[in-house]
């Protein structure tokens, strides 16, 4: 019984440590919904877009090589150097913030005061859009991202629960690295939310664009200085993931994964966003332990279930719909008809 409580309270650290991963990539729907009340589908893939420019860059590789080599018949693919992670990283925030300008100036510039499904549907054109060019620019292969990031077990960890226990806990070094940077990461956007003139033009904005406007706040440079920031933290969820699991296009899928976080954190709310996550990352890896675990689910139930991970979220959100849709955090909004 006490090494299945040890157990249980491995799967709950690990849990934490996967639900700021998932926070990560809600914050940018966030982020962007809070300014423009779009829902943008494309966060997941702008997190792997900048993944993918990241090694681009570092390995040194030539944009479009295949599309250059199939024309002119050459057989070029790298520029023959390396160039370093923080310098990489610095390149690929230009990268995403020239994005953040091009998304405003020829998409959203041209749709304000549509509705919200046409808005929507907008950002999922994206999306297939800067899929396709991140395959033509960089290639479809998996490619290994190294930042110099920690990995492996940690070994303090391992140790010291070890001889409290009797048992170690695995934890990985990348996934504490996360929570940190995701902690410092919600600190600092709160405070430039709340309390920098640009924050509060952001949350002027998401009050009332004609408002806004009224008053001289450019709803350009908002929106853009919006999608900058969420390109940012695209690339630090990109960081995260691709170093766990390398640079893959099914990356661009984790935004799935994103949407039941927003539904229990609130869509507005960005310390929601984190909560959810946690609450996400926990419950699937727990309800996992409970209900793969004979010796606890079988004494209730009489069977077993395994590959929970794969809906709970869901059903947790699902359940969150009914009851409270607004989420944990989110405003609960009532319009008169």
């Amino acid at each position: 019984m006490l090494e299945q409580l040890t157990f249980a309270m491995e799967v709950f650290l690990n849990g934490l440590m996967a639900g700021v991963l998932y926070a990560l990539v809600a914050l940018g729907f966030v982020l962007i919904f809070k300014a423009s009340g779009i829902f943008n589908y494309a966060q997941g893939v702008m997190a792997l877009f900048s993944a993918l420019t990241l090694v681009g860059i570092m390995d040194g590789q030539v944009p479009f090589s295949h599309i250059i080599n199939a024309t002119f018949g050459t057989d070029i693919h790298h520029f023959g150097w390396h160039v370093p992670a923080l310098f990489a990283i610095f390149g690929t925030v230009v990268v995403m913030v020239l994005f953040a300008w091009i998304v405003q100036r020829y998409i959203f510039r041209h749709l304000v005061g549509q509705e919200p499904i046409i808005l929507f549907m907008a950002t999922i054109g994206l999306a297939y859009f800067l899929e396709g060019v991140g395959d033509l620019m960089w290639g479809s292969e998996i490619k290994k991202l190294d930042v110099g990031l920690p990995q492996g077990i940690n070994d303090t960890i391992d140790q010291v629960t070890y001889e409290m226990f009797g048992y170690g806990f695995f934890i990985d070094n990348l996934d504490i690295v996360a929570t940190v940077v995701a902690v410092l990461l919600v600190v600092g956007l709160v405070i430039f939310a709340q309390y920098s003139k640009e924050g509060r033009a952001m949350r002027a904005v998401a009050d009332d664009h004609q408002a806004a406007l009224s008053v001289g706040v450019s709803l350009n440079f908002i929106w853009i200085m919006v999608w900058s920031v969420a390109g940012f933290v695209a690339l630090v969820a990109g960081i995260m993931w691709g170093t766990k699991s390398g640079v893959q296009f099914s990356l661009s899928l984790i935004a799935l994964k994103a949407l039941p976080v927003l539904m229990l954190g609130g869509f507005t709310s960005i310390p929601g966003a984190i909560v959810g996550g946690l609450i996400i990352g926990v419950g699937e890896k727990l309800f996992e332990f409970f209900m793969s675990s004979s010796a606890l689910a079988g004494e209730l139930f009489g069977f077993t279930i395994s590959a929970t991970e794969n809906w709970f979220a869901y059903v947790l959100a699902l359940i969150f719909l009914v009851f409270r849709p607004q989420g944990l955090f989110g405003e609960k909004i009532i319009e008169r008809v």
